[in-house]
């Protein structure tokens, strides 16, 4: 028998599908509904400072946009961020945009990116993740009746000089959601305010493994997801006890009041569940969450690109649920939404923010062709462009997307990964500028001396780093090297920091290869017939698939 309020949820469903339907039948006017959200952005902030400076008011016409507006990074929008980040929001805004917060995420350089994320933007934000929920809760119709475990963050972990709130857009999403579908999320609210990766993770597992009916999991890295069963498993007895006694236990570091909002959450000692969960332990030799949630109906999760290596480990701990791809999203917005199980290949949000595409080989190049998205073709490649309503216009967000198809005019597109000068293992956005400033001063404050290494992502469980030089450091050296090195990646980049924190990376490790290794490498790049030996550039950061590997085929010998 269901309750009342799976029938008023199943009406709610019902009537937000009549939306989803209307959006999808909308493909077939891509083109137009791009160019008016177009328009509506530059109209909108064509009084703000940049507004004035790039002549918006003047603008009549994606042409018009192109011609005043060049493709930028984030470093062309910082000093008017910085304005608005002092409470100046005319910067970058018209007077009815209100800036709710910053959205933090790691930049190019030594310095973090500051998101602004307005009233308008978040609007456009959540109605394109909605989208994405819908089409979920289409399919899986059990969900109604059944938890959804949210994994988020904090959205004001500090503020601004002019008071403006910096953390995660997640947090905020959380926090507003509506009313209604309150009921279905697991996880209190106060849990946001839980600080540290250990804390947060066994929190959160001591809440929602009371109940056995979570249907859904969401967040974004599959590794979170891998580290979330680990803790259940490894920390099984304290989690069957706090369950039993009603507690939560003293090792976890959390303020008192959330500690007693966590204990008004609860219903006090549960004995039958934590009976329940020791009969688990005692058939499997284990506590993990195939097992102690049965009705999972889905696991929402990134599949696509690097992270896709973890996909096998999760798929052990969660067992035979159904994946579903959040599509390609980031701090900057919601790009593409999935609108099926097991599948990468999301449509392109194309109603709220305007999307430009330039070829892959082209990138970089002085003057590269740049398309309209239904002007895509299919099983080609290209790098994306977003202009927003967080003030960000034709933004190189630096993803690398394939097109696999269209629905009316609008294309279906897959996350394959960063650009060349990028590496994401995990999230972590690593760039190659980052790499030369952190490992330059790591070798500085080490007394050494070395021109030429090579920073190696090795994806596993977990992801790290190696450090390829041609110096025989000695391993006392080496440990020393791969700590400081550690250390400077982490001072320029936050998200590298709290991944090697949370233990979703591993340290980077020092490896010494044979004398000559650079030179060859560098003589085997310029030997092709037309190539500049001058135009030659050492690889600092060896993100490049094919470089990637045959790096790291280098290191396990130099290693064996």
């Amino acid at each position: 028998m269901h309750s009342i309020s799976h029938y008023v949820r199943f009406g709610y469903l019902h009537w937000r599908l009549r939306r989803l339907n209307r959006y999808l039948q909308g493909t077939a006017e891509c083109r137009e509904v791009q160019r008016t959200r177009l328009m509506e952005k530059i109209r909108l902030n064509q009084d703000s400072e940049f507004g004035r400076e790039h002549g918006f008011d003047s603008i009549r016409s994606v042409a018009d946009f192109r011609s005043r507006v060049p493709v930028a990074n984030y470093e062309t929008y910082r000093p008017y961020i910085e304005k608005v980040k002092s409470g100046n929001t005319r910067a970058l805004f018209g007077p009815d945009t209100k800036v709710l917060m910053f959205s933090m995420t790691s930049g190019t350089t030594s310095e973090a990116k500051y998101v602004p994320i307005t009233n308008h933007f978040f609007d456009e934000y959540r109605r394109s993740w909605n989208y994405w929920g819908l089409a979920t809760y289409r399919d899986h119709h059990d969900l109604l009746s059944k938890h959804t475990l949210t994994l988020a963050s904090d959205w004001d972990q500090f503020r601004t000089s002019g008071g403006i709130p910096c953390g995660s857009i997640s947090g905020l999403a959380a926090e507003t959601r509506p009313r209604i579908t309150n009921s279905l999320f697991i996880l209190p609210k106060s849990l946001l305010k839980v600080k540290g990766t250990e804390n947060k993770q066994y929190a959160s597992l001591r809440v929602a493994i009371e109940s056995p009916r979570v249907g859904m999991i969401m967040t974004a890295n599959p590794l979170t997801l891998v580290h979330l069963a680990r803790t259940a498993d490894e920390q099984k007895e304290r989690l069957i006890r706090d369950v039993h006694d009603g507690t939560l236990s003293d090792h976890i570091e959390v303020s008192s009041e959330v500690r007693q909002m966590l204990r008004q959450h609860g219903g006090g000692p549960n004995r039958k569940r934590a009976k329940t969960l020791e009969e688990v332990v005692n058939r499997t030799g284990h506590l993990y969450p195939k097992d102690f949630w049965p009705g999972l109906s889905v696991i929402s999760v990134w599949m696509g690109g690097s992270v896709a290596a973890y996909l096998p480990s999760v798929r052990e701990y969660y067992g035979d649920a159904p994946m579903r791809d959040h599509g390609l999203s980031a701090s900057e917005g919601h790009m593409t939404s999935p609108m099926q199980d097991e599948s990468c290949s999301g449509l392109l949000d194309y109603d709220s923010h305007f999307f430009e595409f330039i070829p892959r080989d082209e990138h970089g190049t002085d003057n590269p062709t740049v398309l309209e998205a239904h002007e895509l073709e299919e099983g080609q490649e290209y790098f994306l462009l977003m202009s927003t309503l967080s003030g960000l216009y034709r933004y190189d967000i630096h993803d690398v997307v394939r097109c696999d198809g269209f629905l009316g005019q609008c294309p279906r597109l897959t996350f394959l990964n960063k650009g060349a000068h990028y590496s994401s293992m995990t999230g972590e956005k690593l760039s190659e500028l980052q790499v030369t400033q952190a490992i330059g001063q790591a070798f500085q404050d080490c007394a050494l001396n070395i021109d030429h290494y090579s920073l190696v992502p090795v994806p596993g469980d977990p992801a790290f780093y190696r450090l390829l030089v041609e110096e025989q450091l000695g391993d006392a050296k080496s440990r020393e090297v791969a700590a400081a090195a550690d250390r400077r990646l982490s001072e320029v980049n936050c998200e590298y920091e709290e991944r090697l924190q949370g233990h979703r990376m591993g340290g980077v490790v020092v490896v010494s290869v044979p004398q000559g290794t650079w030179a060859e490498h560098r003589r085997m790049q310029t030997s092709g017939e037309g190539n500049d030996t001058y135009a030659y550039k050492h690889p600092f950061l060896a993100a490049k698939a094919e470089l990637a590997q045959q790096f790291r085929k280098l290191s396990d010998e130099a290693i064996s």
